[in-house]
């Protein structure tokens, strides 16, 4: 069985990336599930995913994630929307994603 595609990245730089990300995007000082932070950490495996997949065209168990998580990702981004415009509109234009 194989581990999860991280790139070559050993799991000790993985987890200073997610530090990084989760710092940048908490809204409390131990936030690490608001939809924000759920978004930033989406949006970036979904970029990695979708570079990995340029190379690797038959990657399709790859795939499958990268669908399931651009679905997780949109419902996020809905439910942000609908219970504060103001935040969805700042996540989405701090993140780059267009909508």
């Amino acid at each position: 069985m194989h581990s999860p595609v991280y790139f070559g990245a050993s799991l000790a730089v993985e987890t200073a990336v997610k530090g990084k990300l989760i710092a940048e995007y908490k809204r409390a000082e131990k936030d690490t599930g608001s939809p924000e932070v759920q978004i930033a950490l989406a949006t970036t495996r979904i970029r990695e995913l979708t570079e990995h997949l340029k190379t690797h065209a038959k990657d399709h168990h790859s795939r499958r994630g990268l669908l399931l998580l651009v679905g997780k990702q949109r419902r996020l981004l809905n439910y942000l929307r609908d219970t504060d415009i103001e935040r969805y509109r700042a996540l989405v234009a701090k993140l780059g994603i267009r909508r």
